[in-house]
């Protein structure tokens, strides 16, 4: 089994948005395939990016510990516009294990550039059955991101992708992530599918180790690259033990929970 995580930090103790309306869809914890509903909307305006390789989207950056990026993770539209959501398994490491500590947020990261600057990780916050099980149905987690003397919140300057949960198991989506031998993102676009009742699938090939928490978002905007996060890389096999087919766990209920309670504290 390969995990999308370097080795090395399972040892470890322990998302520009112009004029776009926030998604939050509720459902029961049974998935279905109907259109999903909008429950909460807000807009937000983002200050304009600076260049970046014509795949980069600015929220979506890489996720660095003790100095070399490891794994992914995007924003995520909020109030206070500062969440983050990656994989579970990026900053928590399961089945009894604890949180990871000392971990920083570079959006937009390429070619060892990090334009919108390093943000510092914490409230990192995943399902009891992950901390418990490492429960693969639950490998979503989230987090905030703060910058000592910065004046505005991330998501200001970087926007933010659309939270969707209950969303169809098929949908066309732009898959994202930082291999941990590379210095600009992996990007691919092809369909979803369903890999079991909780679980999503995407054929996408070069996401290898690193990947881990990149978002998968569906109806990306081609000028602001942002669009309704739906999945992320991980769940099945830690994402999946073979670069070219990666997994997500399916965003329901329990992901609606956990975004709420890190919203609620932040």
């Amino acid at each position: 089994m390969t995990v999308r995580r370097p080795a090395v930090l399972l040892t470890l103790a322990a998302i520009v948005l112009l004029g776009a309306a926030c998604v939050v869809v509720v459902v029961a914890r049974q998935p279905r395939s109907a259109d999903a509903t909008t429950s909460e909307s807000a807009t937000v305006e983002a200050a304009p990016a600076p260049d970046l390789p014509a795949v980069s989207s600015p929220a979506v950056g890489a996720l660095f510990a003790d100095g070399a990026h490891y794994c992914t993770a995007s924003v995520v539209h909020s109030e206070r516009g500062d969440v983050l959501l990656t994989a579970a398994h990026c900053i928590h490491d399961g089945d009894g294990g604890g949180y990871l500590s000392g971990l920083t947020f570079a959006p937009g990261y390429h070619d060892g550039i990090a334009p919108f600057g390093y943000w510092t990780v914490s409230d990192e916050l995943v399902a009891p059955g992950w901390t418990a099980s490492s429960d693969p149905d639950l490998d979503v987690g989230f987090a905030t991101a703060h910058q000592v003397g910065a004046t505005k919140p991330l998501e200001s300057l970087v926007g933010g992708n659309l939270l969707a949960t209950g969303t169809a198991f098929e949908q066309p989506i732009t898959l994202t992530g930082y291999p941990d031998d590379s210095e600009v993102p992996a990007v691919c676009r092809n369909t979803t599918s369903k890999q079991d009742t909780y679980q999503l699938k995407v054929d996408c090939a070069g996401f290898p180790t690193g990947t881990s928490g990149g978002p998968w978002v569906a109806g990306q905007d081609p000028q602001t690259r942002l669009g309704t996060v739906i999945g992320v890389i991980g769940g099945f096999e830690y994402g999946g033990d073979d670069p070219d087919t990666s997994y997500s766990s399916y965003f329901d209920t329990d992901v609606l929970a956990l975004y709420r309670q890190t919203t609620a504290r932040t």
